[in-house]
């Protein structure tokens, strides 16, 4: 799942692209690090509601022009950290299949649950 610039400079490590590497290394598929972006800043998630969660997600994500080739017509796994309500996942899948992936799965690492949901 990729950060934004920002947030990824602040943090100065991208967990989830951690988590991915050493997947793609063990599956022995290749890691496109840089098929989607985070092309808008959004606020944290953290005490947002889902609906919240998804308008603050809203064109967060997209894949560049030039790696387009990269998923169309792939089947790609999208690499998470910690899934809390899937608005991140959502956004970033929505973004792939729109650049033309034949599918995409979530593999998260952790699942938040609240309330017994």
């Amino acid at each position: 799942m990729p950060l934004h610039r920002t947030r990824l400079f602040s943090r100065r490590f991208n967990q989830a692209a951690a988590l991915a590497r050493v997947v793609s290394h063990h599956a022995g598929v290749p890691w496109e690090a840089e098929a989607l972006r985070r092309v808008k800043r959004t606020r944290p998630q953290a005490g947002l509601t889902r609906p919240q969660r998804a308008g603050n997600l809203q064109g967060a994500f997209a894949v560049p022009p030039e790696r387009r080739v990269a998923v169309e017509g792939r089947s790609v796994v999208l690499v998470d950290d910690v899934l809390t309500t899937g608005a991140t996942a959502n956004a970033a899948s929505r973004a792939l299949l729109r650049a033309g992936a034949r599918r995409v799965d979530v593999l998260a690492f952790a699942r938040v649950v609240v309330g017994g949901e």
